[in-house]
This record gives C-alpha cells, structure tokens and sequence, in this order.
C-alpha cells in the first residue's frame, strides 16, 4: 500500500466531503470545506491512496499555535498508520503548539495523539453530542 500525504487541492474535495459524512456526526459542508483552500491559516492535508483520498486533517495556525480541526480515515483504511503519517505531516508547520480535543471513549485516537507526543492537558465537558460527550484537550508543545 502506497500511501502519499499532500496538501489538499479543490480536486480533493469531493471526497474529503464524503469522509466527513461518513466519520462525523456534525460534518463539514462542502462550503466549509472549499473556503479552507482560500485561508492563509488553513492547513489540511489528504491521504491518498492509487489517487484516491482515504483520509485527511485540518489544521488552522494563528500566531504559530496550531489547532486541529479534524483528523479522518475512512473505516476500511483504519489502523494502517494513514492518521499518524497526516500528524507527522502536520508537525512539520511552524507552531509553538499544536492542540486538539477527542472525544474521551475514543481510546485509539488518544492512544496516537500520544504516540505522537500530544500529552492530556483538560477536559470540554459535553463538548460532543450524538451522543453527549467530554472532550479531552490533547496538546504537544514544541521547544525552540
């Protein structure tokens, strides 16, 4: 399997549409999605596989603090490595800090988020809903 990790381009659209649909209660609207590629803040980056995207994150940067707006893989490409290679991708932008929540079931999500050096650092209580959950504040600061 031949995974390539590059920044998401209007073509990528469409399919990073339908990951959302499929991963997210709450899913980005297609209008949301395109005015990502307009915003000097936005970083999001897709996993391709054959041409095909089979994941992505977002990322926004303001004043070099990093802040995750979504990390997804579709179901079938799971627990193959895509979401920490699209992290290790993310780490590579200048930031003093990178940040994000997880719902606090998700114990394979916290499991990468800590292999990939983020610490817990709080909780949002019911910041999820379908169904109502805390979310745990996950961030990995960087040293100069």
């Amino acid at each position: 399997m031949k995974i390539i990790i590059e920044n998401m381009k209007a073509e990528h659209i469409n399919e990073v549409e339908n990951i959302e649909k499929i991963c997210f209660a709450h899913a980005w609207t297609r209008a949301d999605l395109e005015a990502q590629l307009t915003l000097d803040t936005s970083h999001f980056a897709v996993a391709t596989l054959d041409g095909y995207v089979v994941g992505y994150m977002g990322l926004q940067i303001f004043c070099g603090e990093g802040y995750v707006t979504n990390v997804a893989v579709l179901p079938e490409y799971r627990r193959q490595g895509i979401a920490k290679m699209l992290i290790e991708k993310q780490l590579q932008n200048d930031m003093s800090f990178i940040t994000l929540e997880v719902r606090e079931s998700n114990l394979p999500a916290i499991k990468l988020y800590e292999s990939c050096g983020f610490e817990n650092v709080g909780i949002r209580p019911k910041f999820y809903t379908n169904p109502t959950e805390n979310a745990i504040i996950m961030t990995r600061y960087f040293t100069e």
